[in-house]
């Protein structure tokens, strides 16, 4: 069985054919594009246009590949960025990037009217400056014409969704990214956003991922030459990595969706919004089956791109391979940063800031390239360490024979990065398990199976990713263990202050 599906990531995005013989799913790669934002003006920007063409490029190349005979296609993105539509179902403006200045003071600005808790208690989200929640407000108050004329708002892969087959909806996934999504009832929180001044109006039904979206119109399907059902998968990146995620039924353990973005949790039934998960700054996100995505925000593979872009600016370009002899040869657990301080969440000059900020913790600079992505590297698998240990005390609090989290499941493009997951290791003092790469791809095609009816449920299709795509295993190294125990100590007090 045949199936595409469509993976947008926040630098890059692929076409992947999934073919799935009732034991096993192979995937392959049909297209692959460039997903640069554009600065236009004082605001940068998702050229969406730009992306629905590579869209309908990779269905025309699934076609001349011969594979027309695809049963379904679905679309998965990063989360909490939209586009608006008018009066005639036209797209209003190319959507806002998530790293753009114009939530710079949407989030003091709506803690006055709600208060962080009653905020966290209604959604379960982890306080970030780009939720949807401020852009939507911050929009309304800087373009309020823009915003008095938009009738729908979609999130991105519903966009494309939308584009394909004329038909809207909210995934659950996608819009549990939000911050405007009641977490418990799993709706549109309309007395939250009536506080704040919002028309709830303009957003569509919430969906549960697997659902039918519709059919190509047959303008698509005459310019692609494809003709097939759009399946509303799980359409944040993430909450697809999870579901390709091979955890066990019944099997305590963490899992960590590493990309640009590196998310840490649990998958659980039901949310938790209580003042550990609160004072943790836990976010509850949906999955699949109206699963809760337990997890926190980390700083991913972002922090050492930038750190690469300036330093091939400079020097000219360099590979990936270099890098890393570059960092093996640096000295270990020579400075620490905190890798989720908001000034390294935006773009440029990155150097500049990791020096600031071990200047303020009276650390020494890194000094050149290997040092600073060592750094880097180190400072996000400590970030790890402090956000299982935090991950274990809410979950235990109250939870009697709670026996800890004795492994972490990583799944998603970061997992190339060896030394991370080395690194990741040592600093858990754990057993890293890692695999597949191709996770959000893979759980894209896992929800279309699911909505199919050719897998029963979520636990059959992690077994066919085991069974698909196998795994490594990095164990803690005996000999660096008493080094990682003084960094995460140093960790603790240097960059956490705790």
């Amino acid at each position: 069985m045949k199936l595409l599906g469509f993976d947008f990531g926040a630098s890059s995005g692929r076409c992947m054919l999934g073919e799935y013989d009732g034991s096993r799913l192979t995937l392959s790669e049909v297209h692959r594009f460039q997903n640069d934002p554009v600065q236009i003006g004082r605001h940068l920007r998702w050229d969406f246009p730009r992306l629905f063409h590579e869209l309908k490029s990779g269905l025309a190349a699934a076609a001349r590949a011969g594979h027309r005979d695809v049963g379904s296609v679905g679309v998965n993105t990063w989360g909490v960025d939209f586009g608006l539509l008018d009066e005639y179902g036209e797209l209003m403006s190319n959507p806002f990037h998530y790293r753009d200045a114009l939530t710079e003071t949407a989030m003091g600005d709506v803690r006055e009217i709600v208060p962080d808790q009653e905020l966290y208690s209604r959604t379960g989200i982890q306080f970030m400056h780009f939720n949807t929640l401020y852009q939507l407000f911050a929009l309304r108050r800087q373009y309020p014409a823009l915003y008095e004329r938009a009738r729908k708002l979609l999130f991105m892969p519903d966009l494309f969704g939308y584009c394909l087959t004329g038909n809207a909806t909210a995934e659950y996934s996608i819009a549990s990214t939000t911050a405007m999504l009641d977490v418990r009832g799993r709706a549109w929180d309309t007395e939250l956003l009536a506080k704040l001044g919002l028309d709830a109006g303009m957003l569509p039904p919430v969906t549960m991922p697997g659902a039918v979206l519709g059919d190509m119109t047959g303008q698509n399907v005459d310019e692609t030459g494809i003709r097939a059902k759009v399946i509303s998968v799980c359409g944040h990146d993430t909450a697809g990595a999870v579901l390709a995620a091979p955890m066990r039924r019944g099997a305590p353990g963490a899992y960590l969706s590493c990309g640009t973005w590196s998310l840490l949790g649990v998958e659980l039934d039901e949310p938790r919004t209580d003042a550990g998960a609160f004072e943790a700054q836990y976010t509850n996100e949906g999955g699949y089956g109206g699963t809760i995505r337990f997890l926190k925000n980390i700083m991913g593979q972002w922090m050492a791109n930038e750190i690469k872009r300036e330093y091939e600016r400079a020097h000219g370009p360099i590979s990936f391979a270099e890098m890393d002899e570059q960092e093996r040869n640096a000295r270990p657990h020579f400075a620490f940063v905190d890798v989720d301080a908001p000034e390294f969440g935006l773009p440029g000059h990155m150097t500049e800031k990791i020096h600031a900020f071990c200047d303020r913790t009276e650390q020494k600079r890194p000094a050149g390239l290997g040092p600073l992505i060592r750094c880097v590297n180190e400072s996000i698998a400590l970030s790890f360490r402090a956000n299982i240990d935090a991950l274990e005390q809410i979950l235990g609090s109250g939870a009697p024979g709670f026996g800890g989290l004795p492994t972490l499941r990583v799944v998603g493009g970061g997992i190339k990065n060896k030394s991370l997951m080395r690194m990741a290791a040592g600093a858990l003092n754990r057993p890293v398990l890692t695999g597949p790469v191709e996770a959000s791809a893979s759980g894209n095609i896992l929800a279309q199976l699911l909505a199919l009816g050719e897998i029963r449920d979520r636990w059959d299709a992690r077994e066919i990713v085991g069974r698909s795509f196998g795994e490594q295993v990095y164990e803690p190294d005996a000999t660096d263990a008493a080094s990682w125990r003084e960094a995460v100590a140093r960790f603790r007090e240097t960059v956490r202050g705790k």
